[in-house]
């Protein structure tokens, strides 16, 4: 329970430490503030939120900077968030809605871009490929190799090598693909692979050996790919260099990353994101993953037109991130890419 002239004052110091990354002591905060208050009567409010735990005093002679638990307050009633300007959305379309791209590149340029205009690290957690297929195809590459290649009816587009007998035959290849299509298209690999594998065991599919082999191997290749509960991007991460300055605060972001890796840190973000219908925060010690570092998180689920889930985009960055500006890019980031999916 705040009054107004601790309110202000709380304010005007996160806006300053989010500006400049500096502890902001009683005399900066009497020019800024707009208050007709002496910096000694600043101290007292000073000392007071440092007493409730908003604030703490790196050195005994510094300023103030926010604790994680002022941040909160600050992001959840004291911020006025702002907008994107005509730029920044249309950095964030052109992105996202280029023609021609696959699924995979649009969410890797939207994680660079994402880093570029907020300058932190931007990640994407990548759908599950569990989608229904629209469109297999084997195409042959060299003596041995082929591509196997998968586009779900989301439009992700999914590329996989395979080695096939030498000499085979590119009629084979075509065969292998007519043979699957009529049986995996408008379904997933998880739906038909059973029912495809005793047709193949019971010969009743009328396929030579090679034909067989060849679509046994692709079925194994994607079986092992189904699994996958996902992909991590994240672009951006020398953006958060910039605010080291020991080299414990580098083994922390080591810790950081290493951690996202890990596919239980991987699920963690879906399951926060799935239980979120907007943007969520997470700053500091709030989170085990990443007060690791230090750091805090601006992430929102992206979502397909039947509102299932498909995955989460974001921001990474020092606690000092420009939330004002970044929680709404996220959010429309998320949308545009929620509209690709369709």
């Amino acid at each position: 329970m705040l009054d107004d002239r601790a309110r202000l004052l709380l304010k005007t110091l996160v806006e300053r430490y989010i500006a400049e990354g500096q502890p902001v002591g009683s005399r900066t905060l009497s020019r800024v503030a707009g208050l007709e208050l002496s910096p000694a009567t600043i101290r007292n409010v000073m000392a007071d939120l440092e007493e409730i735990g908003l604030l703490f005093a790196p050195h005994t002679s510094a300023g103030r900077l926010p604790t994680d638990l002022g941040l909160r307050l600050f992001v959840d009633g004291l911020m006025e968030l702002g907008g994107l300007t005509n730029e920044e959305r249309e950095a964030i379309d052109g992105q996202c809605n280029a023609s021609g791209r696959s699924l995979p590149e649009v969410l890797e340029q939207a994680t660079a871009m994402l880093s570029g205009l907020s300058r932190a690290a931007g990640l994407v957690v990548a759908p599950k490929s569990d989608r229904a297929l629209k469109h297999i195809e084997f195409v042959h590459l060299s003596p041995g190799r082929a591509l196997v290649v998968l586009v779900t009816e989301g439009g992700m587009v999914e590329n996989r090598l395979i080695n096939v007998p030498l000499g085979l035959p590119l009629s084979t290849l075509v065969e292998a693909t007519n043979y699957l299509s009529a049986r995996l298209v408008g379904r997933t690999i998880g739906m038909a692979r059973d029912s495809i594998l005793e047709e193949l065991t019971s010969h009743r599919a009328e396929l030579d050996s090679l034909t067989r082999k060849v679509v046994e191997t692709g079925l194994a290749t994607w079986s092992d790919g189904e699994r996958a509960e996902g992909a991590l991007i994240v672009r951006g991460q020398s953006h958060l260099l910039d605010d080291v300055q020991e080299a414990a605060d580098l083994e922390r972001l080591r810790s950081l990353f290493t951690a996202l890796e890990t596919k239980e840190q991987l699920l963690k973000l879906l399951e926060a994101a799935d239980h979120a219908e907007g943007v969520q925060i997470f700053i500091g010690a709030e989170s085990n993953l990443f007060g690791l570092a230090g750091c805090s998180a601006v992430i929102s689920p992206y979502r397909d037109s039947n509102r299932q889930l498909v995955g989460a985009v974001g921001v990474i960055g020092p606690s000092r991130l420009n939330y004002a500006r970044i929680i709404p890019m996220v959010d429309y980031t998320a949308k545009v890419i929620g509209r690709i999916l369709g």
